[in-house]
């Protein structure tokens, strides 16, 4: 495993490795959980998408009562919350490092159960706008763990354990299980009976002042699913590749906008960009780049059959969100691939709704402009268009700081340090970069040269020789996109060169 560092500047974006703390499940499952204190930050309304409207809660988190057994000293008793599927903890310093672990417990709203604890990845600032880029500069930008989806819940408790020595082994020495997914925590005695690890109270004032500033948890209701949301793929099929299918109901303009920038793939409006043959992409490359294509790439050119991919409109973004202008790069010599480290305990069916909840989280909780990955894929291998701006053009994400200028961004949803990715989502990472590096002449076999916008392995204004297809921890130390994940890229490289016709 790459990428090990023993400083306290290094991330990743693996989960943390878990710690054997859980309270009895049938003792704390049936504990009373009291209304929460809520500070809500309510979606706007005005998206077409009405039926996907969404929110976000934020709950500051407080000292609790020193509890030997956690070595908890900031976070929430148990609490009864308003529905929410997907949870982080930001604070206010985005350059500030949590030295600790997060750890979650939540009520399923349809059984009333608790949850075991689960680790929440507490290293996510890898992830973003590069230093000093107007993004990153723009005032709103805050610290956050990576977000973990939980499903729909509706009580939670958490708890917050500082590392005692930041400077230790850490968060970049491979841990048994492989940090790389959120995992339950060993049961434990905490010697009260199963209640929460702590009650509020004063805490250890010097272990509380050395974490971030700010600290609070925040709980995101994706919105309901829309009718077009999809049904899981039976096994062993392929991911629908339907036609597209407008929505109905009125666009507001900046769901236009959003629409408009795919408008030589599909029409207004559509829900999915159509797959292609392998000689209908050629066409269409040429008409979409054919002034800049050298003499060579219009005799041959070099490029995947544009695989389906479900739009903005799709997956049901509430393009209020997001600013409003699109931001591009020159040109894309390289994609870097990553999970999200959100876990891996959803359905294909329920992807839709994990991305308008990262969409919510990255906008609304971290303050970015808009999502930072310019794709995701789920489990089931189906594509989904990120950030706005065209999927057919260089559109400047936040995903890999240092290297967001010139390269895409691939998100792989879920955690993939100790679980190998399924087969259909390599697939569609392979079917994706053919695609979107053949649109730019990129070879995905090869490497190319890229010059660092400033990070924790290399300076900025350092030129990097890259591989045209790499994983996040080529361009940061973190263990993103998980060691197993990291370990098939060898293979996409291959099926993408292949599916280029090389």
């Amino acid at each position: 495993m790459r990428g090990i560092l023993a400083s306290s500047i290094g991330v990743t974006c693996a989960a943390a490795l878990a710690l054997p703390l859980a309270p009895p499940a049938a003792a704390s499952a049936r504990t009373p959980a009291p209304a929460a204190d809520v500070a809500t930050r309510t979606a706007e309304t005005a998206d077409a998408r009405a039926d996907v409207p969404g929110s976000t809660q934020s709950l500051p988190l407080r000292p609790l009562t020193h509890d030997r057994a956690s070595g908890a000293v900031l976070g929430l008793t148990p609490r009864t919350v308003r529905t929410f599927s997907l949870l982080g903890v930001v604070w206010d310093d985005p350059s500030a490092d949590l030295h600790g672990r997060v750890q979650v417990r939540t009520r399923a709203a349809g059984t009333g159960e608790w949850t075991d604890w689960q680790d929440v990845e507490t290293h996510s600032t890898q992830h973003g706008a590069d230093p000093d880029s107007p993004e990153a500069a723009s005032g709103t930008v805050r610290g956050a763990t990576a977000p973990l989806w939980v499903g729909e819940s509706d009580g939670v408790e958490v708890r917050v354990l500082p590392e005692p020595d930041p400077g230790g082994h850490g968060e970049h020495g491979e841990q048994p299980g492989e940090r790389g997914e959120p995992e339950d925590a060993g049961p434990a005695d905490t010697g009260s009976g199963g209640g929460p690890s702590g009650g509020e109270g004063a805490g250890d004032a010097d272990e509380v002042s050395a974490l971030p500033a700010g600290m609070r948890l925040d709980l995101v209701d994706p919105g309901e699913a829309g009718p077009e949301e999809s049904a899981e793929p039976a096994e062993g099929a392929e991911p629908a590749e339907s036609a597209e299918i407008p929505r109905t109901g009125v666009m507001t303009a900046a769901a236009k906008a959003a629409s408009a920038v795919n408008s030589a793939l599909v029409p207004l409006g559509a829900t999915e960009i159509p797959s292609l043959t392998a000689e209908e992409t050629r066409e269409e490359l040429v008409s979409l780049r054919g002034p800049e294509l050298t003499e060579q790439q219009q005799a041959k050119p070099y490029i995947g059959p544009r695989p389906a991919i479900v739009t903005r409109r799709g997956w049901g973004a509430d393009e209020s969100l997001r600013e409003g202008s699109f931001v591009y790069t020159s040109t894309v010599k390289a994609a870097f691939v990553h999970h999200t480290a959100s876990g891996n305990n959803y359905s294909c069916s329920q992807a839709p709704s994990l991305i308008r909840g990262f969409y919510r989280y990255h906008t609304r909780s971290l303050g970015w402009r808009d999502i930072g990955y310019n794709f995701l894929i789920d489990k089931c291998g189906r594509i989904y268009e990120g950030r706005a701006g065209g999927v057919a053009k260089p559109v400047k994400g936040a995903h890999t700081m240092g290297f967001n200028s010139k390269t895409t961004g691939i998100a792989v949803i879920g955690s993939y340090g100790s679980k190998k990715p399924s087969s259909k989502a390599v697939k569609a990472v392979a079917r994706l970069t053919a695609w979107k590096l053949g649109l730019h002449g990129r070879n995905p076999k090869k490497k190319t040269s890229l010059t660092s916008g400033g990070g924790n392995l290399y300076a900025k204004g350092t030129k990097v020789k890259m591989k045209v297809i790499s994983g996040h921890r080529d361009g940061f130390n973190t263990s993103c996109p998980g060691g197993k994940l990291y370990k098939k890229l060898s293979s996409v490289r291959s099926k993408a060169a292949t599916y280029q016709g090389r």
